[in-house]
């Protein structure tokens, strides 16, 4: 087996290969050119997204050439992989925009070279396509039988599959065709929810080229407690700072559960596979781990200031060495608010500890809501939805540390 190959698997980037055999020998022959696609839904990508990108480096790194490639056309229609309902559509401003958006994110990631790595977007292909022609040259290659047999499919024809859904299977494939054809592209990479797309894919270039090139999927990402990753209280975990701010997407790290941690290590992050090992050998300290774990994301995603920054503000509400308040969350609100005695759910809601006065009503009847005491003191829970937290609880800087669970601290300073 190729060497990257190996890695894939030992890092958790392998589920299934169309030919795993086949592929090794294609990679100990020279650079294999793959593809991964991502549709441009919305502007910014969450870390859910980014699993095919972690792989798309370590082939890079083993001498593979990669190509992002960005769906600004198949996301005029939308995938019905892995979804219950048919996609909002979108119109294509809004679609160029977050492709360009996105082109970006993946920019700062990967660091395309225009070689070794690039971006290409579908659009370019499949917006001007003749539909007769396309049906005839494309179409002809397809069983819907053997489209109906693909579980995405089989899925959503329990809830409903629209005609415009039933055509992804094609534009899918065809993109693999165009970028066989355009950079002789051999290998699609993805999620195991896009085996049949792939699948369809390999086939299609088959017939129409005669010509042998792959699919490999790796395992959709699940929690211990098999939750989908990369989900907070507030939504997805968004690369964009300014959907999720770099202090929350470090605090999600550090919070994962310790089942969790190898494996994240070895997916998430770059470090070598034996440092993820013993950082998390038994007998080891599993918050230093995920500490760990933490600052190596936050790095790759928002650099190595902003890591620091999280880190330090993260020591900083559990009360560690190298903590610094200033680095975590903080939230200005009006200090006549405090002179009138301000609501503790109107005071959760208001610094977005939670999403909603309902989220605040049962924090506190939970027993989950904690106010600083006195002038800046320990944290004291407060349990009462009727409770007004006056100014004279603010601190010596005129300010209030609140804590909503065990975990999710916010600053508040008044103005």
């Amino acid at each position: 087996m190729h060497p990257a190959i190996a890695n894939l698997k030992t890092r958790g980037f392998f589920q299934q290969c169309t030919d795993v055999e086949g592929l090794s020998k294609c990679m100990d022959e020279g650079p294999v050119t793959f593809y991964v696609g991502c549709d441009p839904t919305g502007p910014s990508l969450h870390i859910g997204h980014m699993v095919p990108f972690f792989a798309y480096r370590h082939l890079r790194a083993s001498g593979q050439k990669g190509i992002a490639l960005i769906g600004g056309g198949t996301a005029r229609i939308g995938d019905p992989s892995g979804k219950t309902e048919m996609r909002r559509m979108l119109n294509y401003e809004i679609l160029d925009a977050n492709a360009d958006s996105i082109a970006s994110q993946l920019d700062r990631f990967i660091g395309f070279d225009g070689d070794t790595a690039r971006t290409a977007n579908n659009r370019d292909w499949l917006a001007n396509l003749n539909y007769i022609d396309f049906l005839r040259e494309i179409g002809s290659h397809f069983s819907v039988n053997r489209m109906l047999g693909f579980e995405a499919y089989k899925t959503r024809m329990e809830t409903g599959l629209s005609f415009i859904e039933f055509n992804y299977q094609l534009l899918q494939s065809y993109d693999f065709l165009e970028l066989y054809r355009r950079f002789g592209c051999r290998l699609q990479i993805g999620g195991d929810d896009q085996w049949g797309n792939i699948v369809a894919g390999t086939e299609l270039i088959r017939r129409v080229e005669g010509a042998g090139v792959f699919g490999l999927t790796f395992p959709l990402v699940t929690t211990a407690d098999g939750k989908k990753m990369g989900k907070t209280e507030k939504g997805a975990l968004f690369l964009d700072p300014a959907l999720t701010s770099p202090y929350d997407f470090f605090q999600y790290w550090r919070n994962v559960q310790d089942p969790d941690v190898r494996r994240f290590l070895l997916m998430f992050t770059f470090l070598p596979a034996e440092d993820c090992e013993a950082l998390t050998a038994p007998g080891g300290n599993p918050n230093e781990a995920k500490e760990r774990l933490a600052w190596e994301v936050c790095a790759l995603i928002h650099g190595r200031d902003e890591a620091d920054r999280a880190l330090a503000g993260a020591r900083a509400a559990f009360g560690r060495a190298g903590g610094d308040k200033s680095a975590m969350p903080r939230v200005e609100l009006s200090r006549a608010k405090f002179e009138a005695g301000y609501n503790i759910v109107d005071l959760f809601a208001d610094s977005g500890l939670v999403p909603t006065k309902s989220e605040g009503r049962r924090l506190v009847l939970q027993g989950g809501a904690f106010v600083a005491a006195g002038s800046g003191g320990d944290l004291e829970a407060i349990t009462d939805v009727t409770a007004l937290i006056p100014a004279a609880r603010l601190n010596a800087e005129g300010g209030l540390t609140l804590r909503a669970g065990k975990k999710r601290y916010c600053l508040i300073a008044v103005k």
